[in-house]
């Protein structure tokens, strides 16, 4: 079995997120999807998602996208890594928080291509106050 795993906010999943998770599982049979817990995303992006993270999480459990479908640690950003050995992390084309010590892991990443990026971005589709 070859385990991809991705991590985001997935706040509203759309069509974006879901051609995202459609296209990692190109690079495995078992797709791992890890969901920022809201602390993270606060301290990330400085406001915290429109969604709580169980809400988040729920909703990449009811797409059926997922094998597993998990809430990021707060304390250590790559302790799902290392507790799942995937053998691949894919990232989203505009994912640049947390990439920096995915080559200290020994895991293979791959820069995914975007969806429609006009249509399907998150800071688009929702409008934080």
């Amino acid at each position: 079995m070859k385990r991809v795993m991705v991590f985001g906010t997935f706040d509203i999943l759309h069509e974006g997120h879901k051609n995202f998770f459609k296209q990692a599982r190109e690079f495995g049979n078992y797709l791992i999807v890890v969901a920022a817990r809201d602390r993270t995303v606060l301290k990330v992006k400085g406001k915290l998602p429109l969604n709580n993270e169980k809400i988040r999480l729920n909703n990449i459990i009811k797409s059926n996208l997922a094998d597993k479908a998990i809430l990021g640690d707060l304390k250590d950003k790559y302790k799902k890594i290392k507790e799942l050995k995937p053998d691949v992390v894919c990232l989203g084309y505009d994912q640049n928080s947390f990439v920096d010590g995915l080559n200290e892991l020994n895991v293979k990443t791959i820069k995914l291509k975007p969806y429609k990026p006009e249509i399907y971005k998150s800071s688009k589709i929702i409008k934080y106050s």
